[in-house]
């Protein structure tokens, strides 16, 4: 069984201040709850799926977690498809597999303006996906993954809402699923992000360049199977930036970018579909925005 393999981008913001007022420079938009339950569990096959997330996010808060001045709500919604597929070929005992990810967005920032269009493409010419095996009695499934966005989407320096980010990111992952008690599941999705230097930020920055920190961040689920079809349980997501962001290379000292959020989720499966919803609540947030989120995702696994 072919489980989603999806990797999210769908709205860079960088805020209008001025070069010398510039504190942060903001992380790309990653996979933060768009992976839940299952989430380590695939076998040879192919899977096509549709994710569509929505997020308001009220106030956008700085280093100490209070809400920043003068800036409005963001409202964005966007839509992803998804394409993967594992071969029968094995490398270290893992089936090796690629995928591709295609995202479109629409993003409201208020006053600060709006964008649409297509955002970063998200292409793995590297899986590996081991069959399950045990850890002691605790039946697991787990996945790597090494993910790569190419800067192909709606971009330009005129403005402070952009979809694409133009710049190139690697983020890889390691995904597991566990099985430690009959009925009850637990996924964890774990990520490292790298991002490039922008040569172009946006012109209201005054920057010649700008480079968004390293980060790690994950994805953790647990579940429990009400009958044959349907798993319930929360659901939750971290993110923690791990290095200095840069301005025409010189590192913004403590500005470190930090969101955690949980919520209910469920998913439902008639057989090769299947049906997710995951809500979300932030909280603990420094220097990005602080909202709410809610993802949809329908798979086919071939």
């Amino acid at each position: 069984m072919l489980k989603p393999l999806q990797y999210v981008l769908f709205l860079i913001l960088l805020p209008a201040t001025p070069l010398v007022a510039q504190t942060h420079v903001a992380e790309p938009a990653v996979n933060l709850g768009d992976t839940s339950f299952l989430d380590g569990i695939a076998g040879p096959g192919g899977v096509l799926e549709e994710i569509g997330d929505g997020a308001h996010e009220g106030t956008i808060v700085d280093g100490s977690g209070n809400p920043v001045s003068g800036t409005d709500t963001v409202n964005s919604i966007s839509q992803l498809t998804h394409i993967a597929w594992i071969t029968h070929k094995t490398i270290l005992g893992g089936w090796y597999g690629t995928e591709v990810v295609a995202a479109a967005a629409h993003v409201n920032a208020g006053s600060m303006g709006q964008s649409g269009g297509w955002g970063a493409l998200t292409v793995s010419p590297f899986i590996l996906q081991w069959s399950e095996r045990k850890i002691g009695n605790v039946p697991i499934d787990q996945r790597v993954v090494f993910d790569f966005d190419l800067h192909v989407g709606a971009y330009t320096r005129s403005s402070v809402v952009n979809i694409g980010a133009n710049a190139f990111t690697v983020h890889p992952y390691y995904a597991i699923t566990a099985f430690p008690a009959k009925r009850i599941e637990t996924s964890w999705r774990v990520h490292y992000l790298w991002n490039s230097t922008n040569d172009s930020p946006p012109s209201a920055t005054g920057a010649q360049s700008m480079q968004a920190g390293q980060a790690i961040h994950f994805n953790a689920t647990t579940a429990y199977n009400f009958g044959k079809h349907l798993w319930l349980g929360p659901n939750a997501y971290y993110l923690r930036q791990i290095s200095d962001g840069r301005i025409n290379g010189v590192p913004l000292r403590n500005s470190p970018e930090q969101v955690a959020a949980i919520g209910p989720g469920m998913v439902w499966n008639s057989g090769k579909w299947f049906f997710y919803a995951n809500g979300y609540h932030e909280f603990g947030v420094k220097n990005r925005p602080d909202g709410n989120k809610l993802v949809l995702r329908v798979e086919k696994i071939f």
